[in-house]
């Protein structure tokens, strides 16, 4: 048997037409899951799935464009996934908000409250959507992309940070209450990765230097680098695993 084989299996990822989104649903593709591509954006989702089905077969991704923020945009992503392909095997809650940067201090309380809403919440909401039905079949995965900034504090992204770590608890409690039902929820938590939500972080040549002063592999990560741990938690490689958080970092947060 592969153990990361994900033939049969139906995936939504959210936050999915690029970056580190993007990449978990191509390698999912790449190991036989048929994925569901979602974002803000419904021409990006369809570019991201007409990619896919040309690659791997038509059949294998369609496009579903949902705002995090909205209960019923993600109601109807469940929805239109179920109907599309049936049942929903593995949810990657990977699209999250940082509207702001600077000092706690001076945050305002609507950019504060999205960011928890955006990266919590709405986890929360979209998770408990999808979860009965993993739960009446006895089998699913949950797979929340968190951060190492949940691990560590930060002068410039203290709210996301603060949102990340609560991803982290997030997925603890859900993987207590689902462990009889043979539903896993873990988390991934990336260091600094070359995408454009991060662009702020790793396009500053100060905020670089400072981060890879203190990175063992004195790189930031790609994407693709990311994708691998979710294709094992969503497979059968990764089904003794659950509440837990995989951090994905070139080794900054052991320095």
């Amino acid at each position: 048997m592969n153990l990361f084989d994900l033939s049969g299996k139906t995936a939504i990822i959210t936050g999915s037409s690029r970056g580190i989104g993007k990449s978990i649903a191509e390698q999912m593709a790449a190991h036989g899951a048929r994925v569901v591509i979602s974002s803000r954006k419904a021409a990006a989702c369809e570019e991201v799935a007409a990619e896919l089905n040309a690659k791997h077969g038509d059949g294998t991704a369609i496009a579903v464009a949902a705002n995090i923020s909205s209960k019923d945009e993600l109601q109807n992503l469940v929805d239109e996934t179920t109907t599309a392909f049936g049942e929903i095997h593995v949810l990657v809650c990977n699209a999250a908000s940082n509207p702001y940067y600077g000092p706690m201090a001076d945050i305002e309380d609507e950019a504060f409250a999205k960011i928890l809403h955006n990266n919590i919440v709405a986890n929360n909401q979209l998770i408990g959507m999808v979860s009965p039905q993993m739960i009446e079949r006895k089998d699913g995965a949950v797979i929340i992309v968190s951060s190492i900034g949940g691990i560590k504090g930060s002068p410039i992204i203290g709210a996301y940070c603060i949102s990340k770590a609560a991803d982290f608890q997030l997925a603890r409690n859900l993987a207590v209450e689902y462990g009889v039902h043979n539903v896993r929820v873990n988390c991934i938590a990336p260091g600094l990765i070359k995408t454009d939500f991060a662009r702020a972080l790793w396009e500053n040549p100060d905020n670089l230097k400072a981060a890879l002063s203190t990175t063992p592999m004195r790189r930031i990560g790609e994407p693709d680098e990311i994708a691998g741990a979710a294709v094992f938690l969503a497979s059968s490689a990764g089904q003794y695993m659950t509440g837990q958080q995989i951090v994905i970092d070139g080794g900054q947060t052991i320095t």
